[in-house]
């Protein structure tokens, strides 16, 4: 037994003994094979590195080759037209060598040569100076101010006469222009408003007349309810002037603003009917004084507007337009005497709107067209309209609530716009339909984008 068991122990020991060694044969093995992968690596790298070398030598040296003949040809080109032009100056210098050899040994050509250029000089001269005098001379007595986007004061002496010409020619009795003024026949506004205006402009009339003070007007409402346009009726039935500026061009003029401000009433003054001065936007630059917002140039702008307007005025009315009464500053509150809202129009003056845009920009009634298309003999594709009742037109009033005038004017334009998109330029009811469900869609859109603060409103 004791034999077995020693032979038993024998065996496992050389077992153990094996297995070692076969261990320690295999690690060798993988030893062997990570160095040889290690080394086959690092020869596969400086290979790489070697053809990448190679390669940029090579295109290094093609590089350089393609420099060199550029350089050449560059030389090659400026040399010549160096040549060229060394050529052509020789040419020339000989040209004024003999010009001049000519005029020293001929004394009369000499003194008629040198009188012609000292005349030359002297006359571009004066006519270079005595124009910018005579320019900036007119600029002062009939300039119009930089500020004033539109005018109708004639910017020259005889606009008058020309006017005056040109009514008596077409024939205008002095009883048409009496009418045309007791009535604002090219605005649409609701009966009450409308009534309002019309005293306005008569009372204007009157002051005038009777060489009264002038009374200030403040004008509010939404943006395109007519505010410009009426204040432009009111001057031209009253029979004053009209001159139109924005009260978001006053800002950037910074420190200039009050030099510009005196220039508008300076300039008023010279106009022999009286002046309405419309200032839209208002509340852009006469907004309250203690408004963190204010600038000093802007606050200093404010105050020259109410230096101007501290009395009440025999030259000047001062219509003021804006969306935010309330940010005006009170003390030009304090200047204005009429207070007149601007609504958006109700369906009866949407239903007047949109006759009034179709029969402008549909109907053939267009200023230009009549004037320079038949000067021109070009006339434009006539629009046809067909089967469009007034009750469509009544549904669109109706359709178009909250819309102003100045987008049912544009709804109008769509529509004209695609008439002319069709061959035949016929307009029917249902193409009419489809723009203004498009547009009435597209300001709803509008208005919820503003409420939830998308785009301005």
């Amino acid at each position: 037994m004791k034999h077995n068991a020693e032979l038993v122990k024998m065996q496992e020991e050389s077992s153990i003994r094996k297995e070692q060694a076969r261990r320690a044969t295999e690690e060798q093995i993988q030893a062997q094979q990570r160095q040889t992968e290690k080394e086959r690596a690092e020869i596969e790298r400086e290979t790489i590195r070697v053809k990448a070398m190679a390669e940029a030598e090579g295109r290094a040296h093609e590089a350089k080759l393609t420099e060199d003949h550029n350089r050449r040809m560059l030389i090659e080109r400026v040399n010549g037209e160096r040549e060229k032009w060394l050529a052509a100056i020789n040419t020339t210098f000989s040209h004024i060598e003999g010009g001049f050899r000519t005029l020293l040994t001929d004394r009369n050509k000499l003194v008629m040569t040198v009188g012609g250029v000292t005349a030359l000089a002297a006359g571009i001269y004066t006519t270079r100076e005595g124009a910018r005098v005579t320019w900036g001379y007119i600029n002062r007595i009939l300039g119009q101010p930089s500020l004033i986007r539109e005018s109708s004061i004639a910017k020259f002496p005889w606009s008058g006469m020309m006017s005056q010409a040109r009514n008596r020619i077409l024939n205008y009795s002095t009883a048409a222009t009496v009418e045309s003024k007791q009535s604002l026949q090219n605005v649409v506004l609701h009966p009450s408003l409308k009534r309002r205006i019309e005293h306005l402009a008569r009372a204007t009339a009157n002051t005038k007349t009777h060489q009264a003070p002038f009374r200030n007007m403040l004008f509010y409402g939404p943006p395109g309810t007519g505010k410009t346009l009426v204040a432009r009726e009111i001057a031209q039935k009253s029979g004053l002037d009209y001159a139109m500026m924005t009260g978001g061009d006053v800002a950037p003029l910074g420190a200039q603003a009050v030099t510009k401000i005196h220039e508008i009433f300076d300039w008023a003054k010279k106009s022999k009917k009286g002046l309405l001065l419309f200032i839209d936007e208002a509340d852009a630059f006469l907004c309250e004084r203690n408004s963190i917002h204010m600038s000093e140039a802007q606050r200093s702008a404010l105050n020259a507007l109410l230096f101007r307007t501290g009395d009440q005025s025999r030259d000047i009315v001062l219509v003021l337009a804006t969306n935010r009464p309330g940010d005006l500053d009170s003390a030009i509150t304090d200047r204005i005497d009429d207070v007149i809202e601007f609504p958006l129009p109700g369906e009866e003056e949407r239903f007047q709107l949109l006759k009034l845009y179709l029969n402008k920009y549909l109907g053939g009634e267009s200023d230009n067209t009549s004037k320079w298309g038949a000067l021109l003999n070009k006339k434009p594709q006539k629009i046809t309209i067909e089967d469009l009742p007034e009750d469509v037109i009544r549904e669109a009033a109706k359709m178009t609530e909250g819309f102003s005038g100045r987008e049912i004017a544009k709804l109008v334009a769509s529509i004209q716009a695609a008439v002319y998109g069709r061959s035949d330029c016929r307009l029917d009811s249902q193409l009419f339909k489809e723009i203004v469900n498009y547009k009435v869609t597209e300001h709803h859109q509008r208005i919820k984008l503003a409420a939830e603060g998308g785009v301005p409103s």
